[in-house]
């Protein structure tokens, strides 16, 4: 029986393998945050009612580009906007 020396690096190595292995079987990916949003994920993410986003629909709040009859949001628009209510 032969011994066989493990070093740091391998070490490292390994627990990097088994870290994308256990989240390939979970099924966890990074997801990037996609530049447009729909309105029922706007609502989601800044938890506001229908009329809310309307409302700052209407005052300029935000300004969404309408295509087919659904509104489109850009994503860092709204980061501006939730960040300013934030600091107030």
């Amino acid at each position: 029986m032969s011994a066989q020396i493990i070093t740091k690096e391998d070490l490292d190595d390994f627990e990097k393998r088994i870290i994308a292995k256990i989240d390939s079987l979970l099924g966890n990916k990074t997801k990037e945050q996609p530049k447009w949003l729909k309105s029922y994920q706007v609502k989601n993410l800044l938890k506001i009612s229908p009329n809310t986003l309307q409302k700052l629909r209407c005052d300029g709040t935000l300004k969404p580009t309408k295509i087919g009859g659904v509104f489109y949001y850009d994503y860092e628009e709204i980061l501006k906007i939730f960040e300013r209510t934030n600091d107030v």
